[in-house]
């Protein structure tokens, strides 16, 4: 066994600091592995993951305003409104107020694959893996809606990328080749999660996670599969 086989092996087989055991795979995949049809994606292992929400405006370091989303003008319109992350004013996953018309379990990371809603980066046809797959038009994002699986303490949730950040939109090499953020700011930060994920798994912002891109074909039904347009269990037309 190589060093680095040894390392992921002992990141797997040991929890995250503060859990009661670790994710439910036993070693990771290689991009471009396929089983029974289906792609297989590599994990990103020990991610420090912080709270965002449709509707947060710019505070402290965080200078973005999330009425809006990269891929989405009228974000928090399209939502239904404000994502409360006040747990007072929350019903199970989704706020009291109204219920959204998108799916509350979304997530960010750190690349936009579109400049302007005009054009793709010169990277994206090269390492996002799914692209060639959907045969976009000039700036229309792959990235938007994708499903990842994310696990802690024994638990696992699926979300859709919805937004891009924390901190950066540029990082395709922490996206898509597995290395370390190159966001420095709130530990290292490398995923926002939303109000729904951060309750589903009682987790605080600042602490760690693993995740991974999956297929639809892989999303188990949850508290995820209940609401949304953009969602293909609620809306058969959605993007898979």
């Amino acid at each position: 066994m190589s060093a680095r086989q040894l390392f992921l092996f002992l990141l797997f087989a040991l929890p995250l600091a503060g859990q009661s055991q670790g994710p439910t795979v036993t070693t990771p995949s290689r991009q471009g592995q396929v089983t029974n049809g289906v792609p297989k994606y590599p994990w990103h292992l020990g991610t420090t993951a912080t709270i965002f929400w449709i509707g947060e405006a710019p505070s402290g370091r965080n200078r973005t305003p999330n009425h809006k989303s990269s891929w989405d003008t009228n974000w928090q319109r399209n939502y239904g409104g404000y994502d409360n992350p006040d747990p007072a004013a929350r019903n199970g996953y989704i706020p009291k107020a109204f219920t959204p018309r998108l799916n509350p379990f979304y997530i960010a990371l750190p690349y936009n694959d579109v400049i302007n809603h005009r054009q793709h980066k010169p990277e994206a046809s090269k390492v996002i893996p799914w692209f060639a797959r959907y045969n976009p038009a000039p700036g229309q994002t792959v990235c938007r809606g994708r499903w990842v699986e994310i696990v802690r303490n024994g638990k696992t949730c699926f979300a859709q990328w919805e937004d891009c950040g924390p901190f950066n939109t540029t990082d395709w090499e922490f996206v898509f080749k597995n290395k370390a953020p190159k966001n420095t700011e709130n530990k290292g930060a490398g995923i926002d999660i939303s109000p729904a994920v951060r309750d589903y798994f009682g987790l605080k912002s600042g602490q760690k996670v693993h995740w991974r891109f999956v297929e639809f074909a892989d999303v188990k039904r949850g508290p995820w599969s209940l609401y949304g347009t953009n969602n293909p269990f609620v809306n058969p037309r959605a993007r898979r």
